[in-house]
């Protein structure tokens, strides 16, 4: 039976609702798709759930296609499991955590992996029993501090994880590419672009980690790609580290005044003009060394700094840091933290002062010391001497300072070095669509998932984790899939097949409606029939065109003649058709 707008749970707006920044937010609230209940959590009206229905229809599909069986865990669960695994610290302050009556610790689940380990754990026990991927769709939570975009980034979202459980590590090789291929034909049947590229693991842990990734000027994600088919997240890019040098021959390092100089543009100028280089190339801002102070504040609540020496023409990326310092949070040094350290001399920090001591476990500052992977042994910088007012010229990486470690938090540029050697990289918007991890015995091994190998010996079972954001896709193909009057979904995931809309108050145009949608449905069409006596032509042209079904069909005043018009929201065009070859005119 057609759904008729007269008794359908539907109210549509005239105006962008006041928080939303991208299309999709403000298209899926104005069409009544879903309605805001707080910051990042919507509740969700029939029209969003029948798009969300057909999205999950199709990974459904191919989950079983790839062998995948489902199941379903609840969202609240106890605190053990995620403590046994570490995940109940790690995750900060992104786990929502409660409390029941008795006092027992519960969250609400981000992700599952822990549940699914000790549901394997508790039913199988033999090598027989695997290779095995199970998988559910579900609701996740994540207290996100800045929810925004909608459905793009909120703390209540839908998400399918899937998890292959196999004996061998060649076993987890073969099912991960299964649920990889599977994503693929999951995305090209939604009709989205993906880009795959390597990622960090992150709290996820395991080894293997690669993200799909939707290039979208709305994207949160930045990934680089190289003209030789090198793609990563910039989390997970790896700078390319010139060779060490010999520096038996280069001339002492030198203190010099450089007032005034509390950036890298300035120390460049006055370098220029009162230290010219003695090979009579400009000093340029590579040449320096920017020492920047980052401040962690660890698990157990407690804070650090660390200082971080990388090249002059480059800042920190903070998503970078938060990988190489995790599971820390990082955040920039504030003045306070600059008052309780006089030793770091802002604007003149450097890893040399002039008693020779480094920033470091030798240093009176108790500051670790850490640099870019550029800084290698035998390289020179131009940098702070420690000295308000002064910096150093021609100091030796090896031989004037030394440091605690190398890490990877330095912004990546276009032109980069792609680290295969295949091209120089450009740099790109994106946002995560998917995420397929070789998690390997992380979780088996910390829940004790053990099963009895062809020789009757207890080996630890290799795991794979596959996430898809539901939610997200929704939103990001009505992102892609609009114009200024309205949603226009692709036909795979529109909330119905054909928009039915009667016009005027002549009984004899909803008797014709009727019939064409009796037509329509016979033919195994699914019909939405605006069948509101007294709404005006011109409001149930714009509501179809907010509500964004591909294809309208028109019953008006040439009605009485036998002919409507049938309207391809996608393409425009709108012609005349006659009653009986409605059907045929739609492709059925």
């Amino acid at each position: 039976m057609a759904t008729r707008l007269s008794n359908f749970f539907l109210r549509t707006l005239r105006e962008d609702p006041s928080d939303a920044e991208v299309a999709s937010h403000k298209l899926l609230v104005r069409a009544g798709y879903i309605r805001r209940q707080a910051a990042g959590i919507f509740a969700w009206l029939p029209l969003g759930l029948r798009v969300k229905a057909k999205i999950e229809r199709v990974i459904r599909e191919e989950m079983a296609a790839a062998g995948a069986q489902e199941v379903h865990f609840p969202a609240l669960m106890p605190r053990e499991a995620y403590e046994a695994t570490g995940r109940w610290e790690e995750y900060g302050d992104l786990l929502f955590r409660l409390q029941d009556r008795k006092g027992g610790d519960y969250l609400l689940a981000p992700t599952h992996e822990e549940a699914f380990t000790l549901l394997v754990k508790d039913l199988y026990s033999s090598y027989k029993d695997l290779p095995l991927t199970i998988y559910q769709i579900q609701d996740k939570y994540r207290d996100e501090a800045r929810p925004r975009a909608g459905l793009l980034r909120g703390r209540e979202f839908t998400m399918k994880d899937a998890y292959s459980f196999d004996v061998s590590d060649a076993g987890l090789d073969d099912s991960y590419m299964a649920q990889r291929d599977a994503y693929e034909r999951i995305f090209t049947r939604l009709g989205l672009s993906y880009v795959i590229v390597k990622a960090d693991a992150g709290a996820m842990g395991g080894s293997r980690s690669e993200e799909f990734l939707h290039p979208t000027p709305v994207g949160e994600d930045t990934f680089v790609q190289s003209p030789g088919g090198y793609a990563a997240n910039v989390e997970a890019y790896v700078a390319t580290a010139p060779p060490a040098r010999s520096y038996e021959k280069l001339t002492p390092q030198q203190v010099v005044d450089t007032p005034n100089t509390p950036t890298i543009e300035a120390l460049v100028a006055i370098a220029n003009e009162k230290h010219p280089r003695p090979d009579g190339r400009a000093w340029a801002a590579p040449d320096t060394l920017k020492n920047v102070v980052l401040a962690l504040t660890n698990l157990d609540g407690s804070r650090e700094l660390v200082v971080v020496g990388l090249p002059g023409d480059r800042g920190v990326d903070l998503k970078r840091a938060e990988v190489a310092f995790a599971p820390a949070e990082v955040e920039p040094a504030t003045d306070a933290d600059f008052v309780k350290n006089p030793g770091l001399v802002k604007g003149y920090i450097g890893p040399w002062s002039p008693d020779g001591a480094v920033l470091g476990e030798k240093s009176s500052t108790g500051i670790r010391y850490v640099v870019d992977p550029r800084v290698v042994e035998g390289t020179g910088w131009v940098t702070g001497a420690n000295i308000d007012g002064k910096h150093v010229l021609g100091l030796v990486a090896g031989r004037d300072f030394s440091w605690d470690a190398t890490v990877e938090v330095a912004e990546v540029l276009p032109g980069d070095p792609a680290p295969d050697g295949s091209g120089p990289v450009e740099l790109a918007r994106g946002m995560e669509i998917g995420h397929v991890f070789q998690l390997g015995r992380k979780y088996a091994e910390a829940l004790g998932l053990k099963v009895l190998d062809e020789n009757g010996k207890l080996v630890t079972v290799t795991m794979g984790s596959y996430g898809i954001g539901v939610t997200r896709i929704l939103a990001i193909i009505a992102e892609e899939n609009n114009d200024a009057k309205g949603l226009i979904w692709p036909e795979s995931v529109a909330p119905f097949d054909v928009h039915v809309v009667a016009t005027g108050k002549d009984e004899a145009v909803y008797s014709v409606a009727d019939g064409v949608v009796d037509a329509l449905e016979a033919s195994g069409l699914d019909v939405l029939y605006d069948d509101r006596r007294k709404v005006s032509p011109g409001v149930k042209f714009g509501d179809a065109e907010l509500v964004g079904v591909p294809h309208i069909v028109i019953v008006g005043r040439d009605a009485a003649a036998g002919v409507v018009e049938v309207w391809d929201r996608r393409s425009g065009e709108r012609a005349p058709v006659a009653v009986a070859d409605v059907v045929a005119a739609l492709g059925h």
